[in-house]
């Protein structure tokens, strides 16, 4: 199915939502109030439809610093993006390890963009995702509240409510969210560690990660787990959740990751390792607190055929 285009002009916006600023919020900013009325919605979503004057106060401009005193009438108009509104169900196939009415955990395979983009504004998870759940049109991103790199394979969690979106989101920034990734690194990695550096945009290649000291903390746990004549399998642990970074931190570990076309070795990899298409990167498993009932609840996926290929061809050779 052919995506709409982006500035579609038969777009009909969903009605203004309208609500009473309570005796009770007297005295608070427009922001603190506006969370206290909608906490299913995060403070940063709602900071946003103020800057984007989707938020009007008595029918003027809303300040989200201006304070309210009770009996104000505020008029959301919580539209989505052009490029979100453009977005459409596609049958493509998807692996759902879980699902309720709350969340719903997805097997990522390798080679599935997440989330529309430039040059990639169908054919996505995101696409997939509102095709298996057509109620997730109502949830920004359709529910989507951390990625995979295109070529990673592996478990993502997605929020088929409001609620359950901002729930997660907190969890993630609470760092409570606990991924653990299998990947195979070039050499022979000697002991367990951590990698604890800042990651940002590269300095020069603008497409790139790298270890920056104006970049954001990241910290990577690394346990040794086997290793081959040229390769070491590990299961990594993410306290963060950085763009590309465990391939990062491994490439500045060095000992990049077997396929990565963006940070792996210079010079020519050998034998099967030259051969692996892709980063051998996959999200095995994932733990967290269930928005709703508070459990805590964890999954795990299978590596998949070519990722185990790769290690039975290893474990072969070294026979």
């Amino acid at each position: 199915m052919k995506a709409s285009n982006s500035n579609r002009a038969d777009y009909i916006p969903p009605p203004a939502r309208i609500l009473e600023i309570p005796a009770e919020c007297a005295g608070l900013r427009l922001d603190q109030a506006l969370a206290r009325l909608l906490p299913e919605h995060s403070r940063s979503r709602l900071a946003a439809w103020v800057k984007q004057g989707k938020v009007s106060l008595d029918d003027t401009a809303a300040d989200a610093r201006r304070k309210v005193w009770g009996g104000e009438r505020v008029a959301i108009a919580a539209v989505a993006l052009p490029e979100e509104a453009a977005q459409q169900p596609e049958d493509i196939p998807l692996t759902v390890v879980y699902e309720d009415g709350h969340v719903l955990v997805v097997n990522k395979p390798a080679g599935l963009v997440a989330h529309p983009g430039s040059g990639n504004w169908q054919g996505t998870l995101l696409n997939a995702l509102l095709h298996h759940a057509p109620q997730l049109a109502g949830v920004p991103r359709a529910g989507i509240v951390h990625r995979l790199d295109k070529d990673t394979s592996g478990l993502l969690v997605v929020a088929k409510t409001l609620e359950a979106q901002t729930d997660l989101v907190r969890q993630l920034a609470a760092r409570t969210v606990k991924r653990q990734y299998l990947a195979l690194a070039h050499g022979r990695v000697a002991r367990d560690g951590l990698v604890d550096a800042p990651i940002g945009r590269h300095p020069v290649q603008r497409t790139k990660m790298a270890v920056v000291a104006s970049g954001r903390a990241a910290r990577t746990h690394y346990r040794v787990l086997e290793r081959f004549a040229r390769a070491t399998l590990l299961e990594c642990a993410l306290e963060t959740g950085r763009t590309h970074q465990i391939r990062v931190h491994m490439a500045e570990l060095g000992h990049p990751l077997v396929g990565d076309p963006v940070y792996g070795p210079r010079r020519r990899a050998q034998g099967v390792l030259a051969d692996f298409p892709r980063q051998a990167l996959h999200a095995w498993r994932l733990a967290l607190v269930h928005p709703a009932t508070g459990a805590e609840q964890a999954w795990e996926a299978p590596l998949p055929e070519d990722f185990a290929e790769l290690l039975e061809s290893l474990r072969k050779t070294a026979q």
